[in-house]
């Protein structure tokens, strides 16, 4: 007598349990990135901890925008081609941008940035730098 086999009875329901954690992490990582940035733009600072490289970019969120403190400019980096592991938080960055403009004025290189916000897209006309807090312009 020959019996079904295991991969047979349980195949599709393991792979639709895998297919629903995938969703469930994207989700999360999502909203993990949505509360960073609520943090970060309604106190005007720091927030810690933030989500990894890995979940940002899981998320959807391919860019990291930056404010230079010395030309106030904002300019978004992207995150798949930062050199780090996908396990290193977003705001241990933070002391390793460089503003290049400032740099070449200075002729050092000029670190005093502070981190903005987790975008989707690059900074254009149509998807303008993010705002502070809300009175800002």
């Amino acid at each position: 007598m020959s019996t079904k086999s295991r991969q047979y009875l349980f195949g599709t329901q393991i792979k639709m349990s895998a297919e629903r954690a995938r969703e469930a992490r994207k989700e999360a990582d999502k909203l993990a990135c949505e509360a960073w940035n609520c943090r970060m733009l309604g106190y005007k600072g720091p927030a810690q901890p933030s989500p990894t490289i890995g979940d940002a970019i899981n998320a959807g969120y391919l860019y990291l925008e930056v404010r230079c403190l010395g030309c106030d400019t904002n300019q978004a980096v992207a995150l798949d081609t930062i050199r780090r592991a996908k396990t290193t938080p977003v705001h241990e960055l933070e002391r390793y941008l460089r503003c290049k403009d400032c740099s070449a004025v200075r002729r050092y290189p000029y670190k005093r940035s502070v981190l903005v916000a987790l975008r989707p897209t690059k900074i254009s006309a149509s998807h303008p730098a993010s705002t502070w807090w809300p009175g800002e312009r």
